[in-house]
């Protein structure tokens, strides 16, 4: 099989429409590595105060949501970086498993705050339930989602709504404010997602999740560790 053919013949697996410049792609890998930065640094910290200061009990939780989130930028890394090739049509298999993983992962640290309740113990199973399922599907079956993945990713990065009262209860209201904040930022990037024509359109949705893994990152902290000392 060639990969030198058209966009079509290798639709499911590269998002490009267009073959990306030396420019773009420079831009999009500054993004990651930011994004790799400030996932590492910042994640650093709040693992070492939460397990030796303020929430020992809770480690665990926070290391689930920095490891996805470390997993899933640079699993996007070496994806969007590597030339048109098979190994690129497996690494992207991994990248769009990542992103259910990751979602599950944003939603450990604060269910796990209510997760001596039934809805925080249910939510947590579903949750985890139907992104290890969607993980499942991309690694074996990538080529039948299309976008209607999308929309999977969408339905169960929306799906806290149902316990946000129960979250409400009990986190700091300027860390559902950042959770509210991050979720709205994922969920506007994802027109550049779609926009393939726009020059800078995969770069620029990456600074969407970027930001959006930082204000969710930051909520991690303010919940954690902030609200605690």
């Amino acid at each position: 099989m060639s990969y030198a053919a058209g966009p079509k013949s290798y639709s499911w697996w590269s998002r490009e429409q267009r073959p990306f410049t030396p420019a773009e792609l420079i831009v999009d890998a500054a993004v990651h590595i930011l994004g790799l930065i400030i996932a590492i640094a910042a994640g650093s910290i709040l693992l070492a105060m939460t397990a030796m200061h303020t929430a020992p009990e809770a480690f665990p939780a926070p290391t689930v949501y920095v490891a996805t989130l470390v997993v899933v930028l640079g699993v996007s890394l070496a994806y969007n970086m590597w030339p048109i090739s098979p190994i690129k049509r497996h690494l992207a298999r991994f990248d769009q498993a990542a992103i259910f993983l990751f979602i599950a992962g944003s939603y450990t640290p604060f269910l796990a705050v209510i997760g001596g309740t039934q809805a925080g113990a249910i939510m947590m199973s579903l949750i985890w339930g139907a992104s290890l399922i969607g993980v499942a599907l991309k690694l074996i079956v990538p080529q039948r989602f299309g976008r209607l993945a999308i929309l999977l990713y969408l339905a169960i990065g929306w799906s806290g709504i149902v316990v946000f009262q129960a979250l409400a209860q009990e986190l700091p209201s300027s860390t559902l404010w950042l959770l509210l904040a991050g979720g709205v930022t994922y969920s506007a990037g994802i027109v550049f997602h779609l926009w393939e024509k726009l020059k800078f359109q995969n770069a620029l949705w990456h600074v969407f999740v970027v930001v959006g893994a930082s204000l969710h990152l930051w909520a991690v902290l303010d919940c954690m560790v902030i609200h605690r000392l």
